[in-house]
């Protein structure tokens, strides 16, 4: 949960070094290399037959178009903000997704999420500015974000059920990879403005945020269950606004603390 709440200031920075489609293709390309060490390691046997594409491909659609997204909306101002909206809506997302599939929910559950909603309320100062904050058109590419991953949670928690999570989350990776190639433009590139800034985010946004917080949040979630690990995602509104209040210069107040501290008690409660 900190590298990806991290991944929001990050994905800002190398905003101005790259295009949209750019960074999907070299973020996925990245993290689909950091993790072939670990398959090969394992010694386990890279097929892509349609056995494996046929749960793959859904959630590689999933990844391209929240990726496309998420650097949609990180390349303006309020990051920090717009974290907030997106892993508050996140788990609500899979809880909903969750009831309609398995037409059963726990009471713990709807309460922990309820906190977590109350906390990331609280954090966006919804109860004074109204609910014009979440809906403003400057959010909609947070609000895709939201919904994609939130429907990527219970895809890829069914699709680990029939291959090895980490081959699944490999295999993830290289055809997103794929899917990005033909949105790039490389030869707008200049190689040359890559200073250590954009290295360091770059890094940290790809195989930090993706090849390792993505990857261990995937896997956990065929594990724990997608309820339970995306209500986790409540602890990155106060993270990432933290974390932008020191790079970004965004403003940390008294809400964001409280708010904060509701997400942490609905992790507790959900996991409990």
């Amino acid at each position: 949960m900190i590298t990806w709440a991290m991944a929001w200031t990050n994905a800002h920075i190398v905003n101005t070094y790259l295009s949209f489609y750019n960074l999907v293709f070299f973020r996925f390309l990245l993290g689909s290399i950091s993790l072939l060490p670990i398959i090969i390691f394992q010694k386990n046997k890279i097929n892509f037959s349609w056995n494996i594409i046929k749960y793959v491909f859904p959630a590689s659609i999933l990844f391209l178009f929240y990726n496309i997204s998420f650097f949609m909306a990180t390349e303006n101002p309020g990051v920090g903000r717009g974290a907030v909206l997106v892993t508050t809506i996140n788990p609500i997302i899979t809880l909903l997704i969750m009831i309609a599939i398995k037409r059963i929910i726990k009471l713990k559950e709807i309460a922990g999420i309820a906190l977590g909603i109350l906390g990331g309320l609280i954090i966006m100062n919804v109860f004074t500015d109204g609910l014009g904050v979440i809906f403003h058109k400057n959010n909609i590419y947070f609000l895709i974000c939201a919904l994609t991953w939130g429907i990527m949670t219970v895809v890829v928690n069914y699709g680990q059920k029939k291959i090895l999570p980490l081959q699944f989350i490999f295999y993830c990776y290289t055809l997103t990879t794929i899917l990005a190639f033909p949105l790039t433009d490389i030869a707008v590139i200049d190689f040359n403005s890559w200073d250590i800034s954009f290295y360091v985010n770059f890094l940290l946004v790809s195989v930090g945020a993706m090849s390792f917080g993505t990857s261990i949040y995937m896997y956990f979630t065929s594990v724990i269950g997608p309820v339970k690990s995306s209500v986790f995602i409540f602890s990155v509104p106060f993270l990432a606004l933290a974390i932008s209040s020191v790079f970004l210069e965004e403003i940390i107040n008294i809400r964001t603390v409280v708010g904060g501290l509701l997400s942490l008690i609905a992790i507790y409660v959900v996991n409990k």
